[in-house]
């Protein structure tokens, strides 16, 4: 195969249009539950989320969550280029087991938070948060 010079264009234009077409962090975002669970099964009792429903800007969202008897809470945005925001530990001198923050989004998509519980079971809650402003450069 001769690789001509236009053929070399149409191939650099290729590779530039494919690297600007964004990505989803979905395996970036299992990876990082397995990795926080250890592979172990998560139910959905036991812990509390609240979060706005809509977000007029993703550069300061609300978010609050609750989970009697945790030792840790992770807290994912799914679809932000780093969808890691935040783990609270908690010692056995903690009061309560919860946790407010304002974390930025890029866009519309789910905020979900991973309670460790003190037995070693996990729990699991999610919200969507409709944002109609980016905050991470959208």
């Amino acid at each position: 195969m001769k690789l001509t010079r236009r053929d070399s264009i149409l191939l650099a234009m290729g590779a530039s249009a494919a690297a600007m077409v964004p990505f989803t962090a979905n395996a970036a975002v299992e990876d990082l539950i397995n990795a926080f669970t250890g592979g172990a099964a998560v139910g959905d009792a036991g812990i509390t989320l609240i979060a706005p429903e809509i977000a007029e800007n993703g550069n300061t969202v609300p978010v609050e969550v609750d989970a009697p008897g945790a030792v840790a809470i992770m807290l994912l945005a799914t679809g932000n280029p780093t969808p890691s925001v935040a783990t609270f530990n908690f010692g056995p001198l903690a009061g309560s087991q919860s946790a407010s923050t304002r974390i930025r989004l890029s866009k519309t998509q789910n905020v979900t938070a991973i309670a460790k519980m003190a037995d070693g079971s996990f729990a699991q809650a999610s919200s969507e948060v409709k944002v109609t402003i980016g905050g991470c450069g959208g």
